[in-house]
């Protein structure tokens, strides 16, 4: 904030005309003698902690001058990097009912033309200008919570002298995480030399550090993955929408909800706006809700939307592949209950959708449920039942966290995670009750503002990507490392033994694909041994090696990766039929893509 101070014989002004900002106000002319002017521009970055530090520059100049009369007056041409209108309005309101307490104010209209007269005293104390920063806010008081291991269940707080308890080694390390007990790690997550190796993508040089160029292959399995989602959701009852990625934040709602997010977001400014771009889908599908005429009948109400992209300006070093990036896509849904019986009823529904997305992507989860103390303790019963019905279910305890109060938009959520090769934590599906962003936005049902369930059922694509090829590695010693079958990019290679039988392998190749099955040929000029020793490299399902006994039998000799080791490969004999009704029961009720690449190897193109 920038202040231009004048000690004043009298001050008065006339608005007018409006301006396209100009606040709505009855006072369009006024006078005030023997005053203190306060000449003001609210810049870019001011907030109301900058209130404070202005009323005390007021205060001090005010008594030096002895004098009880105080006009604030917007002046916008002091200063070249403004606040947007909204902001400077508020800051201007704030300012006002501050010093009215202890000053006779007067302010003048914001975004009128204005003519004024001033008559300055003209002493050393009569004009004085200052530069206001904001100060920064009081630490806020640390929320304090415990975590608890939930075991047949009872609740046991654990920490980290009785973390011998804890059976299960991957709900162990997202225990040790959430105690903040860091796993060293002297190498990087494999899922980072897969994605390159594998032509699935890569960090984009020209771009911001945390964005990705997607090559084929990695663009397939993004969009196989947003299909099944979509899916997914649509059974749920869901309602597919789009939003914008960018926002302005003279929005006081998504300003406050933004704000709540801390510094680790793309925020910018164009002409007077200040904008940002989202973090999630929040934003856009509230200010839908907030339009809409909400009726009990029509609730739980679904609004689903593929974020892609939402930006979050994580900190350099943290980046980290898939896991951990600055622009990623998000499945967001939003459900809107009448209340929270309803709330909670439909968050048990969401919670078990969620988990059926790992036996779906092949990958295991770990769970932790985090409440504030007010919300569990009315809500014990009901907890302690999807607890039970969890361990029946997968054989797993689960972890809880109790916070003494509310610091979040929430009451309650469940965050599922599963775990990296390093045994670290990737956060993927999430559930949350959100009981604040209704009042915030203005959303209503009729009179009620009503509990909002903020749902990912997988989490970031990207992340998923990352867990299922974090999940494959971690069993490397015992079998073959492989992507879901209906993932897979190529899902099956043909291998002709030489030249001459090239057409044989293409005719299988067509024959495979024109049942939605991804396939190639393999008929570069290299060995039989390497080309089987690259496509074990790309994970590929099912390698076909033909030659003459092939053509002759009409028999495949078939390796199947999912039932091999890196050491040792296992064959079976299945003739093309047999084959593809194998492939065509193990994707069942999965989305199909075709490849996107040529049919022979030798016109595929390498991307690094």
């Amino acid at each position: 904030m920038k202040m231009l101070l004048i000690h004043a014989d009298y001050l008065e002004f006339e608005a007018k005309e409006k301006t396209k900002i100009a606040e709505e106000t009855d006072i369009l002319k006024g006078r005030m003698e023997d005053c203190l002017v306060c000449f003001i521009a609210v810049e870019r970055g001011d907030n109301k902690n900058v209130i404070k530090p202005a009323i005390e520059e007021i205060d001090k100049v005010a008594k030096q001058l002895k004098v009880n009369n105080i006009v604030l007056y917007p002046y916008a041409h002091l200063s070249s990097d403004l606040s947007d209108p909204e902001t400077a309005v508020n800051i201007l309101k704030l300012l006002e009912e501050e010093l009215k307490s202890r000053y006779n104010v007067l302010r003048a209209p914001f975004g009128w033309y204005k003519s004024f007269k001033l008559s300055c005293k003209g002493h050393p104390l009569s004009e004085l200008s200052r530069k206001i920063e904001p100060k920064e806010e009081e630490e806020k008081k640390e929320v304090k919570s415990k975590i608890y291991l939930i075991k047949d269940n009872e609740i046991i707080e654990i920490n980290e002298k009785n973390l011998d308890i804890i059976e299960d080694k991957n709900l162990l390390a997202l225990a040790k995480h959430e105690l903040g007990i860091k796993e060293k790690a002297d190498k990087e997550p494999y899922h980072i030399k897969f994605i390159r190796e594998k032509d699935i993508c890569d960090h984009e040089p020209s771009s911001d550090p945390g964005h990705f160029r997607w090559y084929p292959k990695g663009k397939l399995i993004r969009d196989l993955l947003a299909e099944y989602v979509y899916n997914l959701v649509i059974n749920m009852g869901a309602m597919p929408v789009e939003t914008p990625v960018m926002y302005d934040l003279s929005n006081r709602a998504i300003k406050e909800h933004a704000d709540k997010f801390g510094e680790r977001q793309y925020r910018f400014r164009q002409g007077n706006k200040e904008l940002m771009l989202r973090f999630a889908a929040c934003f856009g599908q509230f200010m839908i809700k907030k339009d809409m005429f909400l009726q009990p009948k029509y609730l739980p109400l679904k609004l689903y939307e593929l974020s892609t992209y939402s930006f979050r300006y994580e900190q350099r070093g943290e980046l980290v592949g898939l896991k951990r990036l600055r622009a990623f896509t998000m499945p967001d849904m939003h459900t809107v209950c009448l209340n929270l019986d309803q709330a909670i009823e439909e968050f048990e529904r969401q919670f078990w959708t969620c988990l059926k997305t790992g036996e779906d992507l092949g990958v295991e989860y770990s769970v932790i449920f985090r409440f504030t103390r007010d919300f569990f303790e009315e809500h014990k019963d009901w907890f302690l039942k999807i607890a039970k019905e969890y361990k029946e279910k997968y054989n797993k305890d689960l972890l809880l966290e109790i916070l003494e109060e509310r610091k979040h938009y929430w009451v309650g959520k469940v965050d599922i995670a599963a775990i990296d090769s390093l045994n670290r934590p990737i956060e993927n599906p999430t559930v949350q009750i959100d009981v604040e962003s209704a009042r915030r936005f203005g959303i209503k049902v009729g009179d009620i503002h009503p509990i909002i369930l903020h749902c990912s059922p997988t989490g970031s694509l990207e992340r998923v990507i990352c867990s299922i090829i974090e999940e494959a590695y971690k069993n490397v010693d015992k079998k073959a490392p492989t992507l879901p079958l209906w993932l897979s990019p190529i899902q099956v290679r043909i291998i002709p033994v030489s030249e001459k039988y090239n057409d044989y392998a293409i005719e299988i190749a067509e024959i495979l694909r024109r049942n939605n099955i991804r396939a190639d040929v393999d008929d570069r000029d290299e060995t039989v041994g390497k080309k089987i020793r690259d496509a074990n490299r790309e994970w590929i399902p099912y390698i076909v090696v033909v030659g003459e006994e092939e053509v002759k039998s009409n028999v495949l000799t078939v390796t199947v990766r999912e039932k091999s080791t890196l050491k040792s490969s296992y064959k079976e004999k299945k003739t093309l039929e047999e084959l593809i009704n194998e492939i065509k029961e193990k994707v069942k009720g999965y989305p199909y893509k075709p490849l996107p690449l040529p049919i022979r190897c030798s016109l595929q193109p390498k991307f690094h």
